[in-house]
């Protein structure tokens, strides 16, 4: 579908506008892309990450402070096995709120 491609581009410019030193390759695709509802409450570990250097930059905080909250918040898969490993974004905003 020739618009939604559009679409995606276009949240991928804007991405890349706002995280400085990111290549276009190295975005998760979750980040431009959105499910059916696009509301999803989580995002892999490697979507939050990518993220450190501008949230980090706007909330004046060191990069490996949040880099690290952000690996405290990453939910396993189930014994290793069911699953993929998720961040959920809303534990993860409160957990980021609450280091002021």
């Amino acid at each position: 579908n020739p618009d939604y491609l559009k679409e995606v581009q276009a949240r991928i410019d804007t991405f890349l506008v706002h995280n400085p030193g990111i290549q276009k390759a190295d975005i998760p695709s979750e980040l431009v892309t959105c499910s059916g509802s696009g509301l999803d409450p989580d995002l892999a570990p490697a979507a939050a990450l990518i993220q450190v250097a501008r949230i980090a930059r706007v909330r004046h905080l060191p990069q490996d402070r949040l880099r690290a909250l952000v690996q405290s918040n990453i939910q396993h898969p189930l014994l290793g096995l069911f699953g993929p490993a998720k961040v959920n974004v809303l534990k993860l905003n409160i957990a980021l709120n609450n280091l002021r």
